[in-house]
């Protein structure tokens, strides 16, 4: 090995956060959660297929506060990623990589993410 000094990789206590940081962090974790989230359709699949007791004991599951907080995850996740992805698109294609872009393309993710897993929700319980 020789001694040859190299610069080091700069420590997480150098970054600031941002926006754009945050969403790209989570991409990442709503694609994990949608994994998750499959796993989660499968059991309802399979509930369904079995019979009447099998989906009683998922829908009994899924009608508490613990289910309906992993649904609505999933639904964020799932709104989330699909948002990001059409950004993501978009760079693709070699638009969007001016910094003012990015902070409206981010902000656009966030607020579009939550108002379409706002609509899923209020749809879903019948509410419009």
């Amino acid at each position: 090995m020789s001694d040859i000094k190299r610069p080091t990789s700069p420590h997480l206590q150098v970054y600031s956060w941002s926006l754009e940081m945050a969403l790209s962090i989570l991409h990442r974790a709503t694609g994990v959660a949608l994994g998750g989230g499959v796993l989660l359709m499968t059991w309802w699949i399979i509930s369904t297929a079995t019979g009447p007791d099998a989906y009683d004991q998922f829908r009994m599951f899924m009608s508490g506060i613990i289910g309906k907080t992993i649904l609505f995850g999933f639904t964020f996740s799932l709104m989330l990623h699909l948002c990001n992805g059409i950004r993501h698109l978009f760079w693709d294609m070699g638009k969007g990589f001016e910094l003012e872009d990015t902070h409206r393309s981010s902000k656009m993710v966030l607020f579009s993410s939550i108002l379409l897993t706002i609509l899923c929700w209020v749809i879903g319980y019948g509410l419009i």
